[in-house]
């Protein structure tokens, strides 16, 4: 049975504007659905982003969130902080939990409480998820949050500490 309910706003059309910049994946398409890598039953695999340097970026942070989860609050599949300024791609698979990640970065719990990626899970029969694949050039070296912040705490402090921001994002239903 489909839940009837409303399709929600791009989550950042409701945030401060800031300036863009433009963000690729090898692994995911501009509105197109997810590969079965990215899906939580099939791979749980975080995709390859890349994206040009942010002139005054110090750091970034890196996330993904699906605005359509069946929530008041969505649901954030993956939180990455402070990614050194240097690092202006990821790999494939990333977002493992224990990878290896450059400098001081680290993950955050994501909403399924996990320190790592994990692939898209709509409801069967949902309507079609958006999962926004999220890099936020960061105009200080560390956010001043840790390993144990939530996501919506990281969001926040980002809020004032955002310089630019570029996404790319795919779908996906069962």
């Amino acid at each position: 049975m489909a839940l009837e309910r409303p399709i929600s706003p791009n989550p950042y059309d409701l945030l401060a504007p800031v300036p863009s910049f433009d963000v690729t994946s090898a692994d995911v398409t501009d509105g197109a659905p997810l590969k079965d890598d990215q899906v939580a039953a099939l791979g749980d695999t975080s995709p390859q982003l890349s994206w040009d340097a942010v002139e005054g970026a110090q750091s970034y942070v890196v996330t993904c969130f699906d605005p359509d989860a069946p929530t008041p609050s969505g649901f954030w599949h993956w939180v990455l902080v402070d990614l050194p300024a240097d690092v202006t791609s990821l790999d494939t698979g990333a977002g493992a939990e224990g990878a290896e990640l450059p400098g001081n970065a680290f993950m955050c719990r994501n909403d399924g409480g996990s320190k790592a990626f994990m692939g898209a899970a709509p409801p069967e029969g949902d309507q079609v998820h958006r999962y926004f694949f999220v890099v936020h050039a960061v105009k200080v070296p560390e956010l001043g949050v840790d390993s144990d912040a939530s996501a919506a705490v990281v969001s926040f402090n980002l809020a004032f500490k955002t310089l630019a921001r570029g996404m790319v994002h795919g779908t996906y239903r069962h």
